[in-house]
């Protein structure tokens, strides 16, 4: 299988570059493999439209072409990422508003979307400092808006949601757990 890991974390000593380091060791090696970290590729996340970028020419953009190629290449999506304010870090939010684009991820049917990246699946890995069940009932996004509104309308489907919840709290023993989880989760690709 071709899986793509989508990464959007700054600190590359961070619980969730241990995260990433758990999911990339504990996939088999029978997977092709390609992690794409946003802050080292120096991805630029700022929409920029004038005369000479418009919105409807995303879907063909020279400068994210690289990315929309990794796309169709996989077959499993794995995203990586800290929940910050509620949502995706901004770079996150940048890729997908630069990459998902109509015409390559999704187009509208009457006025419907419809999904044009089917045939792939993904897992979402979030961590945040949020009690869970706060974050449950109470916040809007926490991995969901990515999962519901952007992913399952491109045809991603399914897409599995894992959090990693009320991080600042937990000990150290916590997250070696939580390492764990995600270890026996990888192995299972």
């Amino acid at each position: 299988m071709n899986i793509l890991i989508i990464y959007a974390y700054p600190n590359q000593t961070g619980f969730s570059a241990r995260v990433l380091k758990t999911v990339r060791e504990n996939l088999s090696s029978q997977h092709q493999v390609k992690v794409l970290d946003l802050y080292q590729e120096g991805f630029d996340p700022l929409l920029v439209f004038n005369e000479q970028n418009q919105r409807r020419d995303l879907a063909t953009d020279e400068k994210t072409k690289k990315y929309r190629e990794l796309l169709q290449w996989s077959e499993q999506l794995i995203f990586i990422f800290p929940i910050w304010w509620s949502s995706m870090p901004a770079i996150l939010k940048g890729f997908i508003d630069r990459v998902f684009a109509k015409g390559f991820a999704y187009e509208h049917k009457g006025m419907m979307p419809v999904g044009l990246l089917k045939g792939r699946q993904a897992w979402i890995i979030t961590s945040h400092d949020t009690p869970k069940p706060y974050a449950r009932f109470f916040q809007q996004d926490y991995g969901r808006v990515l999962k519901r509104q952007v992913l399952e309308m491109c045809g991603i489907k399914p897409v599995k949601l894992t959090e990693i919840a009320y991080l600042r709290g937990s000990t150290p023993e916590k997250r070696e757990k939580y390492l764990r989880k995600l270890e026996k989760m990888s192995q299972a690709f």
